[in-house]
């Protein structure tokens, strides 16, 4: 037994334990576990943003134990249990890698994906909608990149990356319009969406992470609001009453520091 498989299984037995003999396990459900796992994934999603390998570690640590979870209460219900989770991943993993495990040649990772989704229609001879598998409850941000990448699959996308900016400047100047007539109205709101499913798009075609691209600013914006604040503080002034040209001096300096 080599010591994946030592540790996989005493994983196993520690689950089996804690789910014959602690109070709070004993009591979880399929339900009640989707909240935390959802928490999870955040927590494993900011420890790559830090690139704190430690803290990713023991986030996908967390991830494990829902997974194992899961398949405890499965096994108990009857319907499934580890095993047949791994398997059919197994099963899943070979199935839509030809190009390893068959005689399909690709040429690069964009065909590889394109394979990917095709393979994900056609798979057990199951009749499935392109954009099925999408998850209603993902984030809209990562929701439009995931459409966008599963009508890739199919083909539908720009002949050239280059024709998506005509769409995002089509976009802006419907936007513009909107807000013209009425920057409350639904029609304006849905105008700015479209901009956002545009850039997102745009996003994707050069190969950027758009939840990416807009966290890291996120995160260079508060380092440089909290560099802000921390100088008025050791001046002794109140942000409320403070200068918007003043501030934006200090704002410079934060971005020098970064």
């Amino acid at each position: 037994m080599n010591k994946h498989t030592e540790a996989f299984g005493k994983l196993l037995e520690i689950m089996d334990e804690l789910r014959l003999k602690c109070p709070w396990d004993k009591e979880q459900t399929l339900e009640s576990l989707r909240t935390l796992t959802i928490e999870e994934t955040y927590e494993l999603a900011d420890a790559i943003m830090d690139n704190d390998l430690q803290e990713i570690k023991k986030e996908l640590g967390d991830l494990l134990l829902h997974v194992v979870f899961y398949a405890k209460i499965g096994a108990e219900k009857g319907a499934f249990d580890i095993s047949d989770v791994i398997q059919n991943l197994n099963e899943k993993l070979i199935y839509r890698h030809p190009h390893i495990f068959g005689d399909v040649k690709v040429k690069n990772a964009s065909e590889v994906e394109e394979n990917w989704e095709q393979l994900k229609l056609k798979e057990k001879g199951r009749k499935k909608k392109v954009l099925e598998g999408v998850p209603t409850s993902l984030p809209a941000m990562i929701k439009a990149h995931r459409i966008q990448d599963k009508v890739r699959g199919v083909g539908f996308d720009w002949d050239e990356r280059e024709q998506v900016w005509n769409k995002v400047a089509e976009e802006m100047d419907e936007l513009k319009v909107e807000l013209l007539k009425n920057p409350n109205s639904l029609e304006t709101e849905q105008e700015f969406g479209d901009l956002f499913f545009s850039m997102i798009n745009a996003a994707r075609l050069y190969g950027i992470n758009p939840e990416n691209a807009l966290e890291r600013t996120n995160q260079k914006f508060m380092k440089r609001f909290s560099y802000l604040e921390d100088q008025t503080l050791k001046k002794g002034i109140d942000l409320k009453t403070m200068p918007l040209e003043a501030m934006e001096k200090i704002w410079q300096e934060a971005k020098k520091e970064d």
